[in-house]
């Protein structure tokens, strides 16, 4: 089933965790071509050497995905990713495929070559097995932590109350070990430039 949510914690554990004065922020190193951030893979994704020697490009998760979050990366992409499948949160999230019918996200389901791992709808499998990402907040940027009470990520978290927490003032806190890296949060912010974005996990 690919890497699994505490594989994945452990590894988020290593590659860094930096912890400052009333702020959590989980680093994550990239290994892209040029430097560029590794891009969001879809849930139930191989790590992302095997992901893209594993995927043939069929688009099939593109179509299937309901809320439209899963996009091709253009053919100008280097490192051999062109084409392969990503989600850019600010534009559409991976909703969890939470108000369609069927037992699997819909992504996983239709995936003919193994290059994303099949991945039940209930919350402890998605908690298990989705590594999409982990959220990061800009304690500079973000409104509640700034004197405004805003509150608008923690309403859109499909997981509330384990990925994401609030306090005083309505102010975040991502729990590495339950961010799936959906990308509610990312989307729902209503800053800009936003004050939450997920970051790969590759």
């Amino acid at each position: 089933m690919g890497v699994s949510r505490r594989e994945f914690v452990k590894q988020s554990v290593a590659v860094g965790a930096t912890i400052g004065v009333g702020a959590i922020t989980v680093g994550v190193v990239s290994n892209s071509p040029n430097d560029q951030p590794p891009p969001l893979r879809p849930p139930g994704s191989l790590p992302e050497d095997d992901f893209v020697a594993t995927c043939i490009r069929c688009m099939q998760c593109v179509d299937a995905c309901p809320n439209h979050a899963l996009v091709p990366m253009p053919l100008s992409e280097p490192g051999g990713r062109a084409s392969t499948p990503t989600m850019h949160p600010r534009k559409a999230a991976c909703m969890l495929c939470a108000s369609d019918d069927g037992d699997y996200l819909k992504c996983t389901e239709v995936c003919p070559s193994g290059a994303l791992q099949l991945v039940k709808k209930d919350r402890q499998n998605v908690l298990d097995n989705v590594a999409i990402g982990v959220a990061e907040i800009d304690f500079d940027l973000c409104y509640s932590y700034n004197n405004w009470s805003c509150g608008a990520c923690f309403r859109a978290c499909p997981l509330a109350g384990e990925a994401m927490t609030i306090g005083s003032w309505e102010r975040p806190t991502i729990h590495a070990e339950a961010c799936v890296g959906c990308g509610c949060c990312e989307r729902s912010c209503i800053r800009y430039p936003h004050a939450i974005r997920v970051r790969s996990n590759a």
